[in-house]
């Protein structure tokens, strides 16, 4: 499933080939693309047709669109194998093709893109008085690391509160948001912390230093176009990312850890799995 870093990818994209343009028509070609907008796929259109796109925004793991002069915006969620891509006119139409917008100056469509069709697009209206059109429907998400909003201090005091394992809290999309399997592994390992440490002993140097790993990650695998280990996460120009080829800990069970040598592990973790070194992570002392 596409992580923060993969998903930013692809709200600079629609901030770059979308933003400022006025959609002409939309075409709905399966209904389960727009199963969370309940007044149906006639509706969806409607809302979106000879309205201008006025930017491109994302929270965690979700992108939204702001319509101009509605209160309302397009919420986008990839899902598993979503793609929003950006395609010429005259391009085929992909196999799993769900959605397509066509925009009045006739130039490029937006395509929405499903094998799997977990992800999906609808309408919402957006929170009063908010200058980004945030959508209702995950106004109770929180903010994510590279959000110049978060608040570290808020953070470190949620997490304490959580009594739970790091890395479950890490995953908690209302405490944080953004961090998934793969880059919460790769921040753990970055801050040398162990992903079941218990959240109530996280001293404010450690939580800052777990963030700041948090950040450097994602910053790095947006500079790589984020990870992909298959086709199904790309760009909106349809291109992977290459960050996977730069992975510290996820992935690289029995592989010698690049800092101190010792062979990475594999455990089973909430029907994932999770990476670690027993030597640079020291697991917690059971209570």
């Amino acid at each position: 499933m596409p992580e923060l870093p993969e998903v930013e990818v692809v709200r600079r994209g629609l901030e770059r080939w979308v933003r400022g343009r006025t959609v002409g028509s939309v075409e709905v070609l399966h209904p389960r693309a727009v199963r969370r907008h309940a007044a149906g796929a006639a509706d969806f259109a409607g809302w979106l047709t000879g309205r201008r796109i006025v930017a491109a925004h994302r929270r965690g793991k979700y992108l939204w669109l702001p319509l101009e002069g509605t209160g309302r915006s397009v919420l986008a969620h990839l899902g598993m194998s979503g793609q929003l891509l950006v395609r010429p006119a005259q391009a085929p139409a992909e196999t799993h093709l769900r959605i397509r917008v066509v925009f009045e100056d006739q130039g490029t469509e937006l395509r929405f893109v499903d094998q799997r069709t977990f992800g999906g697009m609808s309408v919402h209206e957006a929170a009063p008085g908010d200058p980004e059109g945030t959508p209702l429907a995950i106004a109770h998400i929180a903010r994510d690391p590279i959000d110049p909003a978060f608040d570290e201090e808020a953070f470190h005091r949620a997490l304490r509160r959580r009594r739970t394992g790091l890395k479950r809290a890490l995953l908690d999309q209302s405490l944080i948001s953004g961090v998934g399997n793969i880059y919460a592994d790769e921040a753990l390992w970055r801050a040398r912390l162990h992903y079941d440490r218990a959240t109530s002993t996280m001293t404010r140097p450690r939580t800052a230093a777990l963030v700041t790993a948090i950040r450097e990650v994602m910053t790095d695998a947006l500079a790589a176009g984020g990870t992909s280990f298959d086709s199904l996460y790309v760009n909106v120009n349809g291109e992977s990312g290459y960050f996977g080829r730069s992975l510290d800990a996820y992935g690289r069970a029995d592989e010698p850890c690049r800092r101190c040598g010792t062979p990475i592990r594999r455990r089973a973790f909430m029907n994932r799995s999770s990476y670690f070194c027993p030597r640079c992570q020291r697991e917690p002392r059971a209570s």
